[in-house]
């Protein structure tokens, strides 16, 4: 990762590793940060921005200090001078400081790689991943879940957690969990909490 990673500060995207996040880049300071990272490594971390940032938007409001690097596998510079990109997620990563000497934001991280889980972890994750397949089923075209059995079970968490039909703050809650398990653990009881709030509807309230 490089000293310096080019930020990309959005306020309902957050990016999973080895998950594929496409991008409409138009404004004027992350076009410039794109044609820079393409002609330097292709790298730049998506971080969520905190609430309240609608009037800070246009200068540099507070983000979530974790995020997670991507590649640009994909790039298309369109007529306008806009950008279609894709990446690919990588590393998680911690902010430590901001530069402020381009038009975008640069900061220096921490990488914040998650590396193999512990042999113990891994049985729970299986059991995990079984919940995962079952809560999900019912949505399934057919009643047949559409999670693909030879996908190893990182890709399988970290795609669930950016696709699903999240609020960004669960997302960003997911993002920070370290390690495979307690991503999975989280997003199964965050799962079962909604199924369990879908079926039974807080009660209206009642004048008297």
């Amino acid at each position: 990762m490089s000293d310096l990673l080019p930020l990309f500060p959005l306020p309902n995207v957050v990016l999973f590793p080895n998950v594929f996040l496409p991008l409409h880049v138009f404004e004027p300071r992350y076009r410039e940060m794109v044609a820079d990272a393409v002609a330097s490594d292709r790298m730049i971390g998506i971080v969520l921005l905190q609430p309240g940032w609608e009037d800070e938007y246009d200068g540099r409001p507070p983000v979530y200090s974790v995020g997670c690097s991507g590649v640009i596998t994909h790039v298309e510079r369109l007529d306008d001078g806009c950008y279609n990109i894709v990446l690919r997620g990588l590393d998680r990563f911690q902010v430590v400081a901001e530069d402020h000497d381009k038009s975008y934001r640069r900061a220096v991280v921490q990488s914040l790689a998650e590396g193999e889980p512990a042999p113990d972890d891994r049985a729970i994750i299986l059991h995990q991943r079984a919940k995962l397949e079952a809560l999900l089923a019912p949505i399934a075209d057919g009643g047949e879940p559409k999670i693909p059995s030879a996908m190893p079970d990182e890709d399988l968490v970290n795609a669930l957690a950016q696709y699903l039909d999240l609020e960004p703050l669960e997302k960003q809650a997911l993002l920070e969990r370290h390690g495979l398990r307690a991503r999975a653990e989280a997003l199964v009881e965050l799962l079962e909490m909604k199924i369990m709030m879908a079926r039974n509807p807080w009660a209206p309230n009642v004048s008297h």
